[in-house]
């Protein structure tokens, strides 16, 4: 999942439900009074970026996903007289037409014009204490529900105490290695009855070794409100099973510490508890969950989504399958790298099986059948995730990696 669709995926599930109405009083797919609410998603931090804003409109439930709110007009204005211009990069994607970096001390509040002429403003934000990652920590572990694998720990310490609340987001990056993959590859040469053919040619990109980024898609908080120092200590931010296959080689992770404000804690904590609600559909819910962006033009609108200006700070790791389980087998491959040797042509019916597979790209080689296969074809394939990474990432390194 796209870091852009995080939060929005989050928010959106509870308030299909929620839209209209504080209870309903039986489960029904189809909502009659569902009335179309504009999606906020606004984080700026004193990081200097240029930063993003997210425009989305709520969903019925027998819709296919979200509508993106396209060309409305978007500013931060900052207690300085500074204003800050977005663009709309992708539908309902907003971009920040320059750099800029949230300053302590100072003020901000988004202001929203859609396209039909409704506009839309927070309330004025300030940014929060900046308190840095003292350390991102890997362990292997056995949790709570028995489960054995490796656990991501976040360490971080706030003399002054005036942090408190936090929230966490990760970009975890892994390497894969193709576990049949062959120097050659199969090309087609002719792809039509009977003249189906193909032939064995040098691989001409690297398709061995890619890598690949998965972003958080929860809600991750804590909060030191109730103890003695404002620490966080071993926090849990990221699980991996020990038979997950992004282990099996090198992975790293990237952890982001946001500093919330105690209101913008208790907005997410809300979130999270209405996004895991296991009774969504039960007689009674919930009622409608405010932020702090609100309609101009109609105090009674439902407007969902929270802007928010944080400090942040982040801290990467790596480590090696072997850093861990050095006398232990990889864990089981994405996919089962299952041989088989179609035939190029089969009669009857008349058909290329091994020639259609190819055009689908879902198989690569790994060798010529010499007997291994005794009515097949004159190759043997496997799925293309054995043999081309590139079906599962990307083989160009990332800057920031290191062996």
């Amino acid at each position: 999942m796209s870091k852009g669709y995080k939060i929005f995926m989050l928010m959106i599930t509870p308030f299909l439900m929620m839209v209209m109405c504080s209870c309903i009083e039986a489960f029904d797919t189809k909502f009659e009074d569902f009335e179309s609410a504009v999606v906020f998603e606004a984080v700026i931090t004193d990081e200097l970026k240029q930063h993003e804003v997210r425009l989305t409109r709520t969903y019925e439930f027998e819709d296919d996903g979200p509508e993106a709110e396209s060309n409305a007009d978007i500013q931060i204005v900052d207690g300085a007289g500074n204003t800050f211009s977005f663009q709309e990069t992708v539908p309902g994607t907003y971009v920040s037409n320059q750099s800029f970096a949230a300053q302590a001390g100072r003020t901000y509040q988004l202001k929203v014009t859609t396209n039909d002429g409704r506009s839309y403003s927070s309330t004025i934000m300030e940014m929060s204490e900046r308190t840095t990652i003292d350390e991102v920590t890997a362990q292997r572990i056995i949790n709570d529900e028995g489960i054995e694998g490796m656990a991501i720990f976040v360490d971080s310490f706030d003399p002054s105490g005036n942090s408190v609340n936090y929230r966490y987001e990760y970009e975890e990056t892994y390497k894969i290695i193709a576990p049949l993959h062959n120097k050659n590859t199969l090309e087609i040469v002719f792809s039509d009855f009977p003249d189906c053919e193909a032939r064995i040619v040098p691989r001409e990109v690297e398709e061995r070794v890619c890598f690949a980024t998965n972003l958080s898609n929860r809600i991750i908080q804590t909060t030191t409100s109730e103890l003695e120092e404002d620490r966080v200590d071993k926090f849990l931010v990221r699980f991996i099973p020990s038979d997950d296959f992004i282990l099996s080689h090198r992975y790293s992770i990237l952890v982001r510490q946001y500093v919330q404000s105690s209101i913008a804690y208790s907005f997410y904590e809300t979130l999270n508890e209405l996004s895991g609600n296991e009774s969504l559909f039960s007689e009674t819910q919930p009622g409608f969950l405010i932020g702090n962006i609100s309609s101009d033009s109609s105090k009674n609108e439902k407007v969902l989504g929270y802007f928010d200006v944080c400090a942040t700070n982040e801290k990467r790791i790596f480590f090696d399958y072997k850093d861990f389980y050095p006398d232990e087998p990889l864990p089981p491959y994405i996919v089962p790298c299952v041989e088989n040797s179609p035939l190029v042509i089969n009669f009857p019916p008349g058909t290329c099986p091994l020639i259609r597979q190819l055009e689908l790209d879902i198989v690569e080689l790994i060798g010529e059948n010499e007997g291994q296969f005794p009515l097949g074809g004159p190759f043997i394939i496997v799925p293309r995730e054995c043999g081309d990474c590139t079906a599962l990432g990307s083989n160009i390194k990332p800057s920031f990696w290191t062996e």
